[in-house]
């Protein structure tokens, strides 16, 4: 089973690569997001406190979120692995997530962040506000924080994976194809070894 975890800032590319590897790859896409919205729609247990938690402008705590994954793996076991998008952001998440894997008889096989240059993230997501209807999109301001909250929380989260030598590197700048080949590259390189 090949785990992956796409990183990259808003505006990076992730969302575009994602589809692009869940289809090559045979890969299972596990978005918290996407996770949340249907544990609460579905009004499971894990949902609802959740939605509790949410409707009062709270986090979903660690343990719901890793709950929630954990039953998604569970109910796609004949997945030939998951691209884990959006998880984890702090280093007590990938923790979490090492173990629950470890649990299940797998783990974490790279972690691949897109690298873009601030400028160009700023000119993709004003690009993409003026169809996206997305309100951040069109704040260069709100965009620039966006970029320097995520290079804070996601870093440490890099560092965590590099002791595994389960973290690498890929310019997402370029064609989506050239970046396409460029993340394909790296995971036959992880599958190999």
């Amino acid at each position: 089973m090949f785990n992956l975890i796409l990183f990259g800032p808003p505006g990076s590319g992730k969302g575009t690569q994602s589809e692009k590897l869940i289809v090559q790859y045979g890969l299972k896409h596990l978005s918290t997001g996407d996770l949340l919205r249907s544990e609460i729609a579905a009004q499971t247990p894990l949902g609802m406190e959740a939605k509790k938690l949410m409707d009062k402008g709270q986090l979903v705590p660690d343990e719901v979120v890793i709950g929630m994954i954990s039953s998604a793996l569970d109910a796609n076991p004949q997945a030939k692995g998951f691209l884990f998008d959006g998880f984890p952001r702090t280093v007590a998440q990938a923790e979490a997530l090492d173990k629950l894997l470890k649990l299940k008889g797998t783990q974490i096989s790279a972690m691949i962040a897109l690298l873009v240059s601030e400028e160009e993230l700023v000119k993709r997501l004003l690009n993409r506000g003026l169809t996206s209807g997305r309100s951040d999109d069109t704040n260069e301001e709100v965009i620039r924080a966006r970029i320097v909250e995520y290079r804070n929380k996601t870093s440490v989260v890099a560092d965590y994976y590099k002791q595994f030598d389960k973290f690498s590197e890929v310019k997402g700048e370029g064609t989506i194809d050239e970046i396409f080949a460029a993340l394909q590259q790296e995971i036959d390189a992880y599958m190999e070894a």
